[in-house]
């Protein structure tokens, strides 16, 4: 009599998932925090990369402002100093306006 091995999984049979106690997981973090578990993010960049490129224009942009308003910068000296082009600084300071309307 020949035995039949089972290569598939019964939906009764328990699920075999690796939880992170029995896996070897290296915290190696990324460009933001040396490791995942000290991050200050809300949210991990790689669960949403969106929403992180969103959070780091948002970012860059209240920046941008607080250059223009509290050094009393102007337009040209603020995109030299962030590597941004006049125009790019101009959307923000636009973006700026509707929202504060």
């Amino acid at each position: 009599m020949r035995s039949l091995v089972r290569s598939y999984r019964h939906r009764t049979d328990p699920s075999l998932d690796g939880l992170p106690e029995q896996m070897a997981y290296r915290d190696t973090g990324c460009d933001v925090s040396a490791a995942c578990l000290a991050c200050p993010l809300p949210r991990c960049k790689y669960d949403d990369p969106s929403w992180y490129q969103r959070y780091r224009r948002e970012g860059r942009q209240r920046e941008v402002l607080a250059a223009i308003a509290e050094h009393g910068r102007d337009v040209a000296s603020v995109a030299r100093l962030f590597g941004v082009s006049r125009r790019t600084v101009h959307r923000m300071l636009h973006r700026a306006e509707v929202r504060a309307a």
